[in-house]
């Protein structure tokens, strides 16, 4: 094997590594662009929440009514710990 493709083999040992490492914080979220275009938004549960541009401005049009129903119905709602 030569020199160079040690060295390479190496550097990508201690990247595979460092990702490894670096597992992201409970309730830290993340985005990504899926594969068919919709935005995923990961970190809020097992699996991510996956919708397209038009239903997440729809969704975040009725913020305030969502948070509204939350504090209406906070006593019926659940928490996850």
């Amino acid at each position: 094997m030569s020199e160079d493709l040690k060295a390479e083999l190496e550097r990508l040992k201690a990247e595979n590594e460092a990702l490894k490492n670096k597992k992201q914080g409970r309730g830290t979220l993340s985005m990504k662009v899926s594969e068919k275009g919709a935005l995923s938004v990961y970190g809020m549960g097992r699996f991510p929440v996956t919708l397209y541009k038009e239903q997440w401005l729809k969704l975040l049009g009725i913020a305030d009514d969502i948070k509204k129903f939350i504090d209406e119905n906070d006593d019926r709602l659940k928490t996850k710990e």
